[in-house]
């Protein structure tokens, strides 16, 4: 799988010494990745963070990622490479995943309804068995079911003053997103049909977290 990684200077009085992107294959985009400084000076990489809705023994706020690698040798590659990235004079570079396998996915869906939303499943997205994206949405518009991708609530407003959101990872190509947004509405039906038959209410795993974004990296 080809992904490319980017990164951009940040103020340098900041522990955040970057914030990188990598798009997988041209297809698929993740960015709010952070490279921060330890105090003792070691460099680190953040996946872009949500606030979920646990707490800590202390009653603090338990942060969970947003999308991140699933298997420990991807996890050192990735990581190894934008810290690579970052600290040479090439700030983009296009590698290929030591597998070498073509870019392939898959989704997970679990049925879900909040009181008050329009929402109606949680998803994943499993991109070579290797990465996964958490906590994407179906959500029910006034005629038909759409996704809606894992966003951050900005410091911007609208023209009616509203808050603007900035998803943190997404679709880059018409024809992915058409595809990849297609496989997650026909996996929320079949889940839909198999809870059905089965007669149970709708239930989500304990590992999942309805997200509550914040802005920035944290």
């Amino acid at each position: 799988m080809k992904y490319t990684i980017k990164v951009n200077e940040v103020n340098k009085e900041s522990n955040i010494k970057t914030m990188a992107t990598v798009v997988f294959d041209d297809s698929f985009k993740v960015g709010s990745i952070a490279v921060v400084e330890r105090n003792d000076g070691e460099l680190f990489v953040a996946m872009p963070q949500f606030r979920s809705s646990s707490k800590d023994k202390y009653g603090n706020d338990v942060y969970k990622s947003v999308c991140n690698p699933i298997t420990k040798e991807f996890r050192q590659e990735l990581f190894d490479n934008i810290l690579d990235t970052y600290q040479s004079e090439q700030k983009e570079r296009t590698l290929e995943t030591r597998d070498g396998k073509a870019l392939q996915f898959k989704v997970s869906v679990v049925p879900f309804e909040r009181a008050g939303s329009n929402m109606k499943g949680i998803g994943r997205i499993y991109f070579n068995d290797c990465f996964v994206v958490n906590n994407v949405s179906i959500l029910q518009g006034k005629e038909d079911l759409f996704v809606s991708m894992p966003s951050y609530k900005t410091k911007q407003t609208d023209e009616q003053g509203k808050a603007v959101y900035q998803d943190v990872c997404y679709p880059v190509t018409k024809e992915f997103r058409e595809v990849l947004y297609g496989e997650m509405i026909d996996a929320y039906h079949t889940a839909m049909d198999r809870t059905a038959s089965k007669g149970d209410d709708f239930m989500v795993p304990e590992d999942t977290e309805l997200p509550i974004m914040e802005q920035g990296a944290r």
